[in-house]
């Protein structure tokens, strides 16, 4: 690349090695293949010149220090599970995993908090608080992801109708600086207007202003009573026109999704993994969570009143953990159903106004059309972020592929903007859509965001090539 980095020397592998340890230091061959990308490697598979794996924030900060002094760029890896191409070594230098750091408190039951290091995983912070009647509500589809890969990332999920994202879930956070600096952003409080936000800028900014080495999170009494209805009707215009209906209820929603049948059937034919809806060409699905039986029972009985009024084919009421999995298991398994139903796969999380979302779905079906490509949208229709899946079939050369989903793209995030919305609602800008940013942002916009890349970050050693181009 041309930004002027320097290349590493033995000198500065042998240090890295005194900072931590030889153990677990890898380079050049010994570095697996796996840390090149994340999960969607057609946005770039980067050599890292070395790769090391920090076990505490004074290791992070040491590192950092060196880095920072001697230019050498450093990119923080959690699990791997991003779909943006934002943990890449696009610049080579160093690899700095955190997945070591992976201790989770005792659940804070006098604040309802849990704090933990970067690199435990979702599924363990939201076990601890289940084992303690809490809940930890963010519920993006990964799993496996890290704590802090879904904090940088501001992570959503299916939940986030009624919860929020990731932002709204974080009191406070300890990160180190790219000079090596350890700073906290926050502290275990309620409410904060002390100052800027800036951890409420650190959320969501994918590892180019600092690197989260401590977080913690706030917790809620997990909900006693949940259901699930399947809606299905035979329009997407129908099914999108019954999202305002289900708000305007009394109930709050967990969440609301549509699949259409297409990638209902893919999941099944390839995973095995079976709808128990089989009517409509296109299904709602709705989730409730409630503190009483008969709170749920009225939540469920309003919405499924008017779902029958608004031209609903059925509604199918599932109440017990395996009616529930059975819906859902579907729904998580999309994007495992779309990588073994096609050569490879694109994709755009753009979200826009709920009133939008039927209109989004028709006109990205004809322009996929029109270059050419499958797509498969699907997503969270209660907050307007559509993910549109765009999948490659086995007669398409590398060169068709990339030249039809290029123009595809260009014109799917110029229908957002056009439309009221935003170019991604929660997969970030990483890597794979940095080239598409200035135009639908604006070049005011993207010197705000150099301006604020460099009061972190003057030497732009920290994840670069992202979120911002550099100079050269």
């Amino acid at each position: 690349m041309a930004y002027p980095y320097k290349k590493m020397t033995e000198t500065d592998i042998q240090k890295i090695r005194d900072l931590t340890s030889p153990d677990r230091v890898a380079v050049g061959e010994a570095i697996a293949k796996e840390f090149y990308h994340d999960e969607m490697p057609e946005y770039g598979s980067y050599v890292p010149e070395l790769y090391v794996e920090a076990l505490n924030t004074q290791e992070v900060s040491a590192i950092m220090r060196y880095a920072n002094e001697n230019n050498i760029p450093v990119v923080c890896r959690g699990a791997g599970t991003g779909l943006a191409g934002g943990a890449t070594c696009k610049y080579g230098g160093i690899m700095l995993s955190i997945m070591r750091m992976n201790r989770i408190d005792p659940v804070d039951h006098k604040n309802q908090t849990i704090t933990a290091g970067p690199g435990a995983l979702l599924c363990d912070i939201q076990a601890a608080a289940a084992a303690e009647g809490l809940m930890y509500p963010p519920d993006p589809g990964e799993k496996t992801a890290s704590i802090g890969g879904n904090v940088i990332t501001n992570a959503g999920g299916m939940r986030a109708v009624r919860y929020g994202l990731t932002r709204d879930f974080v009191r406070c956070m300890e990160c180190v600086l790219p000079d090596g600096d350890i700073v906290r952003f926050s502290s275990n409080v309620v409410k904060n207007t002390t100052g800027y936000a800036l951890k409420d800028l650190m959320i969501g900014s994918e590892g180019t202003l600092a690197i989260l080495t401590e977080v913690t999170l706030k917790l809620i009494p997990a909900p006693k009573y949940t259901a699930t209805l399947v809606m299905p009707f035979e329009t997407m215009d129908g099914c999108a026109d019954m999202v305002p209906e289900i708000l305007k209820l009394s109930a709050v929603p967990t969440a609301i999704e549509f699949l259409e049948r297409e990638l209902i059937e893919i999941v099944e034919r390839r995973l095995r993994k079976y709808f128990p809806v089989k009517e409509g060409t296109t299904v709602l699905i709705v989730m409730y969570d409630a503190a009483s039986a008969d709170e749920l029972e009225e939540a469920v009985r309003a919405a499924a009143e008017a779902a029958l009024e608004h031209g609903a084919l059925d509604v199918a009421i599932a109440d017990t953990p395996e009616r529930i999995a059975s819906v859902w298991e579907v729904r998580g398994a999309i994007l495992e159903g779309m990588k073994a139903d096609s050569v490879s796969q694109e994709e755009c999380d753009v979200v826009v106004p709920r009133s939008e979302i039927a209109n989004y779905v028709k006109q990205a079906k004809r322009i996929a059309a029109s270059h050419g490509l499958r797509v498969e949208p699907c997503g969270h229709c209660g907050d307007g972020n559509i993910h549109t899946e765009l999948l490659r079939g086995a007669e398409q050369t590398d060169e068709e592929w990339q030249s039809a989903t290029k123009a595809c793209l260009t014109e799917l995030y110029a229908l957002s903007k056009e439309l009221g919305g935003q170019m991604s609602g929660e997969h970030g800008t990483g890597n794979g859509r940095i080239e598409y940013l200035e135009e639908f942002v604006g070049s005011r916009m993207i010197r705000l965001y150099q301006s604020v890349k460099a009061a972190f970050d003057p030497n732009l050693i920290l994840n670069p090539g992202k979120m911002i181009r550099l100079p050269g």
